[in-house]
């Protein structure tokens, strides 16, 4: 046991979270055996849980995430499949893992703050609005603090986002395949000389690129999943039972995270070209010149590029979470109960 603590009933405001993102912000909403750091529905922001499963399903997500990155910011490509051969063939398997490292981290770190986040903020909508941090939170309840988890997120994770992109769309090809011409050496060493090179030679703004697009994606997707996960899971729990079982988290968090994904994606291409538009480029003024812009010259469908691959995601992402928060909380009762 991990003491004398209540456990978490998909009734109350002090439920965990499985966000929608896939950049690796995915953490469980309905977790059976949660139990909380103390008896007034408050709890810590940091959980190892949410820290072991965001890093590991932003590692299972992140061939995925390079591939739909690549289709949003350059036009060469021809689908999805087009994109895969081409990165495979002038980079091999490294060509989809680029920036992994630092990404896996940062995410792990910012999914066990956001989880804290969440929990909390709903904890004191529910304080405030009902008197009791424990009481029933409605729908509209869950969104807001959803969306408030989802702008927290943005502040922390946007320069590891810029990061990111940079890395991924950077080309390097792999020592094994022949050029006709010598290779120019990468400008972006890694992530963490990447967010060195944007700083001094963009600013401190540089690291926040795309920050207004990041925030209008977040926040209300992430109001919108967690809607949408709640509604499902009350739904889909038979009548009788105060939590849903394995395969109605797996089916709600699936669901809410293409319907998540599907409102988000045009965000979410504004956002991709925004920050790999360098200093020496100026393509774009802000959000509305870059969303403008990129319909002007290829019409509205750019805004729905990568859609297919965010929503095609969004299960196998959320297994993986889902599994690796039980093993966690499982490892860690039995480790506990030995002690």
């Amino acid at each position: 046991m991990r003491g004398n603590f209540q456990p978490v009933s998909h009734q109350t405001c002090t439920v965990s979270m499985t966000a929608w993102l896939p950049e690796g912000l995915i953490q469980h909403f309905h977790e059976p055996d949660l139990h909380l750091n103390n008896s007034h529905g408050f709890s810590s922001i940091v959980s190892w849980p949410d820290f072991l499963s965001g890093g590991l399903s932003t590692a299972v997500g992140y061939p995925l995430d390079t591939v739909k990155v690549r289709i949003q910011t350059e036009r060469h490509y021809n689908g999805i499949w087009h994109c895969i051969q081409e990165t495979y063939r002038t980079e091999k398997v490294w060509g989809f893992y680029k920036g992994v490292s630092a990404s896996v981290l940062t995410v792990s770190v910012i999914s066990s703050v956001s989880f804290g986040t969440y929990k909390n903020f709903l904890c004191t909508i529910c304080k405030l609005r009902y008197g009791a941090a424990d009481a029933k939170p409605s729908k509209v309840d869950v969104s807001l603090a959803g969306g408030a988890a989802g702008a927290v997120r943005v502040v922390l994770m946007t320069p590891s986002e810029v990061a990111k992109v940079r890395m991924q769309t950077q080309r390097n090809p792999h020592p094994s395949v022949a050029s006709p011409q010598p290779v120019s050496k990468p400008k972006y060493r890694g992530s963490l000389h990447c967010l060195k090179v944007i700083a001094k030679e963009e600013g401190f703004g540089g690291l926040y690129k795309g920050c207004s697009a990041l925030l209008c994606r977040d926040c209300s997707s992430s109001a919108i999943y967690f809607l949408t996960y709640s509604a499902l899971c009350d739904w889909l729990t038979p009548a009788g039972k105060n939590k849903p079982g394995f395969l109605v988290v797996l089916l709600s968090g699936g669901f809410a995270g293409v319907l998540a994904w599907g409102l988000a994606t045009p965000m979410d291409v504004i956002k991709s070209r925004m920050q790999t538009d360098e200093s020496d480029q100026h393509k774009y003024k802000g959000l509305v010149h870059c969303a403008r812009e990129s319909v002007r010259k290829e019409g509205a469908k750019v805004l729905f590029k990568g859609l297919g691959l965010n929503c095609i995601r969004a299960f196998p992402v959320n297994m993986v979470v889902f599994v690796t928060y039980e093993a966690v909380l499982r490892f860690t009762d039995h480790y506990t109960n030995k002690k």
